[in-house]
């Protein structure tokens, strides 16, 4: 294994983040995430609903990435509006926006017991 290589694979993921934070609801995500470890630290989650929580964010910032990656690339081979390219970057968004409903689903069901018995 080349270590050279395999350190310069991190370079090109700290370059996707960073071209992610260009979008603006890529950044919407990272304040809700840091709202859902705020909130997490002040309601006092158990480990288990700390696992939850980060995976949820870890998977919603993930698919946040995906999403914007696909837009990139339809774009690139579509940059005419074909009903094709309208559809997978809809579908994409959809998955996106499917993920965020059930995410703060979740929340509520982790966060709203323990704040009713505050």
């Amino acid at each position: 294994m080349d270590i050279r290589k395999f350190f310069r694979s991190f370079t090109f993921a700290v370059a996707g983040v960073k071209q992610a934070w260009r979008e603006q609801n890529f950044r919407f995500d990272i304040f809700a995430a840091l709202l859902a470890i705020f909130l997490s630290i002040v309601t006092g989650l158990s480990q288990m609903e700390w696992i939850v929580v980060i995976l949820l964010i870890a998977l919603m910032l993930s698919l946040e990435m995906i999403n914007t990656a696909i837009e990139n690339v339809v774009d690139l081979a579509s940059p005419d509006i074909h009903p094709l390219a309208r559809a997978a970057k809809d579908i994409a968004a959809g998955a996106v926006f499917v993920f965020a409903c059930a995410s703060v689903i979740i929340g509520i069901l982790i966060f709203l017991p323990k704040w009713m018995n505050l």
